[in-house]
């Protein structure tokens, strides 16, 4: 498994880079070859865009194409699990295309472990994290009124070969969450690194950090 970081890129061209190569490694395990080598996580941050998955409710975005281009935004109905979301400038957005049956790992625990690469990451920086039961994602004060989710993760598998993956929220421009319902939620918050910290974060440094904890 390598890492391929792709810094600013284009949803679409991301998008399609991914399949390419999700459907490679399908292709490579109905051949009966080894998929080891072609499993990647790419790494980036998109321009203003907004995203919902296939069980997604489209009124969850509450703007028109009008407002979209005002805002410098783009709008797709993707093939990931989950509802709405939103990438951008500052977002560090994973995209792991794996073969689980190389990690002995079901979908399930796969998101878990997503999951607990970015709590542990948060960590790193004194921000504490945690699950919330019944919405995947890692949230801070996960059990409170106060709860607020600060990464996002839907993904996509066909023959145990994931894509999409995981949004989180570093030195993101929060006010483009005011236009959705983020995830389908109406009673819970968005946050970022930034807004907990009170100070910008250095983005490489929380990849080198995410890097570190993946699947460690």
């Amino acid at each position: 498994m390598k890492f391929v970081d792709w810094q600013i890129i284009d949803y679409k061209t991301a998008w399609d880079n991914q399949e390419a190569l999700f459907q490679k490694i399908i292709q490579t395990k109905k051949e009966a070859q080894d998929t080891h080598d072609l499993e990647t996580v790419f790494l980036c941050e998109h321009p203003h865009v907004y995203t919902l998955g296939r069980n997604g409710q489209v009124n969850n975005l509450l703007v028109n194409e009008d407002f979209l281009r005002k805002i410098d935004a783009t709008f797709y109905k993707i093939d990931r699990g989950g509802d709405i979301t939103y990438h951008g400038p500052g977002q560090l957005v994973g995209y792991p295309v794996l073969d689980l049956d190389n990690h002995g790992s079901s979908l399930k625990n796969y998101v878990y472990k997503i999951e607990e690469a970015i709590i542990q990451t948060l960590e790193h920086y004194g921000i504490s994290s945690a699950r919330l039961a019944g919405a995947a994602g890692v949230w801070l004060d996960s059990n409170t009124p106060n709860a607020r989710k600060i990464c996002a993760i839907g993904v996509r598998a066909s023959r145990f070969v994931t894509m999409h993956g995981f949004a989180l929220n570093v030195n993101t421009d929060l006010t483009y969450f005011n236009y959705i319902n983020p995830c389908g939620f109406i009673d819970k918050g968005v946050t970022s690194m930034q807004k907990e910290l009170g100070k910008p974060v250095d983005m490489k440094e929380v990849k080198e950090i995410f890097k570190s904890k993946y699947f460690g």
